[in-house]
């Protein structure tokens, strides 16, 4: 059985870093950390064009009808360099869709994300921070052929950049009567704002509605039935999300392997040392064993569902846990230059610190795993 990559997902990464190294390499992430959008726009619709806004999309649906594993590919790429944009926001919006089985909605949503004329996201998270499904406080009220949503979104990513929202709201008092409504940035009550995080090539913000009027049409699913919907895309987000972790990773890893080479003491590379020699190979074995746990995972996605909520928690919690631990040693290796804003280093450490809370820490995914095996 080979475990590898086909030549048609190593030609796909290739290609991503050859676009991604001419267009968008360190020095232009650094230029669009300080704009208002956080991302180039027209990088964003070169990506709609080569097909990978919509590589999970069917093509009955303008997208490129690829699976996990090869977004994976794409993901780890982005991640690399860091590239600012709302790809993961905007391919959970679109999984969500097609989570529906509804055709009409398919046809409705999905062209227009697989091509970047739509950019989306989910809206979950509320002010507990809470990924239970008690902690969803924002209500959803019948108003004829409409529901009205009243409630705040809070920790929505690329909230200033999504003119979609997919809104997780409640049906009803027990803890699992929700539901997931699309709803539209520019509609009466609806009001968005986003904020740059730590990692400023990341984006946060604030989701606000006010008595704004869903339509049933725009409702995915089964009104109060949607927690398994919304579960599977907390996994896919988790899966998204150490996929770019994996890339960063392996970049920060690959600057400081290369520090360690050019920088001289007492005569000597610091890279002779065991002192540093050592951290690196650590730092090698965590990415490694990331990698091996993020692929079971996007794996599972599509060819063994039942097992993704626990592969998607081991992966995500590991990777965590490990990508922290890379970007603070590659920041230690370097010195005291590594704190300072002319060395990239520091970047991935912040990349680091917005990924671990991402659709869940570690500790959350840990215990999920505990109480998914019976503990």
């Amino acid at each position: 059985m080979d475990f590898g990559f086909s030549e048609e997902q190593d030609l796909l990464r290739a290609e991503v870093r050859k676009l991604l190294d001419g267009r968008c390499a360190l020095e232009r992430v650094r230029k669009l950390m300080e704009t208002g959008p956080g991302y180039d726009p027209d990088v964003w619709r070169e990506l709609a064009e080569l097909g990978w806004l919509g590589l999970t999309i069917p093509e009955a649906y303008g997208g490129a009808g690829l699976g996990w594993v090869d977004l994976v590919v794409l993901l780890q790429e982005t991640g690399r360099s860091l590239f600012p944009s709302p790809l993961i926001s905007t391919t959970l919006a679109a999984a969500a869709v097609l989570e529906s089985r509804s055709e009409e909605q398919k046809q409705r949503w999905l062209p227009s994300l697989a091509d970047g004329t739509r950019v989306g996201t989910l809206a979950f998270l509320e002010a507990s921070d809470s990924f239970a499904p008690g902690a969803i406080a924002l209500t959803g009220k019948p108003d004829g052929d409409a529901w009205l949503l009243t409630g705040e979104k809070r920790y929505v990513h690329d909230a200033g950049a999504a003119n979609l929202f997919v809104v997780a709201f409640r049906t009803g008092g027990a803890a699992t009567d929700l539901a997931l409504a699309i709803v539209d940035a520019g509609a009466a009550g609806v009001t968005s704002a986003g904020f740059p995080t730590i990692d400023a090539t990341k984006r946060l913000g604030t989701l606000k509605l006010e008595g704004a009027r869903v339509p049933r049409s725009a409702v995915l699913g089964v009104p109060g039935a949607a927690w398994p919907a919304i579960e599977r895309l907390l996994d896919l987000g988790a899966v998204a999300v150490t996929a770019e972790l994996t890339g960063a990773a392996e970049a920060a890893l690959a600057i400081t392997t290369q520090y360690a080479k050019d920088r001289l003491q007492f005569g000597h590379p610091i890279g002779k040392y065991q002192g540093v020699k050592h951290p690196l190979a650590e730092m090698h074995v965590e990415l490694e064993s990331t990698k091996s746990l993020l692929y079971y995972a996007a794996w599972a996605v599509a060819e063994s569902p039942g097992e993704l909520p626990r592969s998607a928690s081991l992966a995500k919690a590991f990777g965590s846990d490990a990508f922290t631990r890379i970007g603070i040693d590659g920041v230690q290796l370097h010195g005291a230059v590594g704190y300072t804003a002319e060395y990239d280093i520091q970047l991935y450490l912040k990349r680091a610190k917005w990924a671990r809370p991402a659709f869940g820490d570690s500790d959350f995914h840990y215990e999920r795993v505990a109480r998914l095996g019976g503990l």
